[in-house]
């Protein structure tokens, strides 16, 4: 069996710019989690069997107690964040396994469910469904990988080498360096994706770069410039990558059959009703009703 895991909250905001705006019976902006649910049934309909959804309930996690910078939920449209619960709500009517997280962040969500699908012997790949460069880290071999899939790219431990110059182990220490602005750290002062490809491709993890740059096994411009501002602020880079590591310890599931699809709850039909699209329950009832051996 495959493994697909699907980063809600990215699916909401991409779906929230994309498509037209659409409400409820009671006048509410519906429009983004309308896109979500036909994409999750498209999925289905593609013949995916085992599937789970993290999303952020809150926006908020326990990283913004470690770094003030760190984003929140503010300048968000309110018409977006409205939706993130009912979301859930609508997800969990699809009969989808759903992990609103709270403390955690959706990517620690994503990050823990593939680790856990990926140590069943059963499974023959787990797919991580966002284009988010976080979650890169979570690449192993071609058994995990990352799949966007709104540009059609798959990401095996080869291709997160190709994009980042790095092994996925080294993602967030490559973060810590570079920064990452949609999460709200800034890295450090003169470190660029080339050249802290060229030095973590090397040494692989902060700790083990020298500070000496005369030491370094590759040819970085403005060594000298780059070693000093990493040897007088290695503690503040350890810090940007301990933000940067996704959790891999949240219990979402039991076994992976409990990501198995099995058809809509009861609810689906008031939900579609609700928000004014009843087509979407007529595809998933349909889909529910096909031969499982066709």
């Amino acid at each position: 069996m495959n493994v697909f895991l699907v980063d809600g909250t990215y699916e909401l905001f991409r779906h929230f710019y994309a498509v037209p705006p659409a409400r409820d019976v009671d006048g509410r902006e519906v429009g983004a989690v309308r896109g979500v649910l036909g994409s999750v049934l498209s999925m289905l309909e593609d013949d995916v069997t085992h599937l789970g959804v993290a999303t952020d309930h809150v926006i908020e996690s326990f990283r913004n107690d470690l770094w003030p910078g760190y984003k929140t939920g503010e300048g968000v449209d309110p018409a977006l964040l409205g939706q993130f619960g009912l979301l859930e709500e609508a997800l969990d009517a699809l009969g989808v396994a759903v992990w609103p997280m709270t403390e955690l962040e959706a990517d620690d969500g994503l990050a823990s469910a593939a680790a856990r699908a990926a140590g069943d012997a059963r499974v023959e790949q787990v797919f991580i469904c966002t284009p988010d460069k976080d979650l890169a880290q979570c690449v192993t071999g071609s058994r995990v990988v990352q799949f966007d899939r709104r540009a059609g790219v798959l990401r095996d431990e080869q291709g997160v080498r190709a994009k980042f110059g790095v092994a996925p182990a080294s993602i967030p220490d490559y973060l810590a360096l570079v920064g990452d602005a949609a999460d709200g750290f800034p890295g450090l002062r003169g470190w660029g994706a080339k050249s802290a490809a060229a030095v973590l491709g090397r040494y692989g993890r902060i700790d083990a770069i020298p500070d000496d740059p005369a030491e370094w096994d590759v040819s970085v411009r403005g060594a000298g410039r780059l070693a000093a501002e990493l040897a007088g602020h290695r503690d503040l880079a350890r810090g940007f990558r301990d933000l940067a590591t996704l959790r891999t310890d949240a219990r979402l599931f039991d076994d992976v059959d409990d990501l198995r699809w099995r058809g809509p709850r009861p609810a689906l039909f008031d939900l579609c009703a609700r928000l004014n699209v009843p087509a979407l329950f007529e595809r998933a009832r349909t889909l529910a009703n096909r031969p499982a051996d066709r």
